[in-house]
């Protein structure tokens, strides 16, 4: 059984919409703004990564991106992380088991690639409170690129308070991160 902790109900959606960093076109001069740890959510920001020569420390993919199959060419190449953990995550919801595979995942040593049966869209929120100051949470802007989030004490309680407003067991959320 899947424990739903939070749900993104409709009159947030919208407050989703707009990207939490600059958007960039540039993989490499994404990375050129990167200092930190590097956290990626989605398919196609992962691929552009590791085309880049730079191996996320932590992946979060689902096989779809819009919606729609990413290509075999895609998939294929998101291999070689020194960890791989499958977890179920429904659309516009946060689980706890993908909040604790997040968690480690942050805490370990080496690569993780999460892969996410049904959604990892809403996991930039989770990843961004969780992430050490500093790291990077990359994520999908879809039809514009790749959002870069520079994790600080502002963000973080930006993301905690979107959190906390969608529906259910944000404190547990919360406790399963350790924040």
């Amino acid at each position: 059984m899947v424990e739903v902790l939070v749900e993104l109900q409709t009159e947030l959606r919208g407050e989703l919409k707009d990207p939490l960093g600059p958007i960039y076109t540039d993989t490499d001069a994404l990375l050129a703004d990167t200092d930190g740890p590097i956290i990626a959510v989605g398919d196609i920001v992962t691929y552009h990564l590791l085309e880049a020569g730079r191996r996320p420390d932590v992946a979060l993919v689902d096989g779809k991106t819009k919606r729609e199959r990413v290509e075999r060419e895609i998939l294929d190449a998101i291999e070689g992380f020194d960890h791989q953990q499958e977890v179920e995550n429904p659309p516009a919801t946060l689980t706890a088991e993908l909040l604790e595979a997040l968690d480690d995942a942050i805490d370990s040593e080496g690569t993780t690639v999460i892969t996410v049966v049904g959604e990892e869209d809403l996991a930039a929120l989770p990843a961004i409170v969780a992430a050490p100051d500093g790291a990077a949470v990359v994520y999908g802007q879809p039809d514009e690129g790749m959002v870069l989030v520079t994790v600080d004490e502002t963000l973080r309680t930006e993301c905690r308070g979107l959190l906390e407003r969608m529906e259910g067991d944000s404190e547990r959320l919360f406790d399963i991160l350790g924040v």
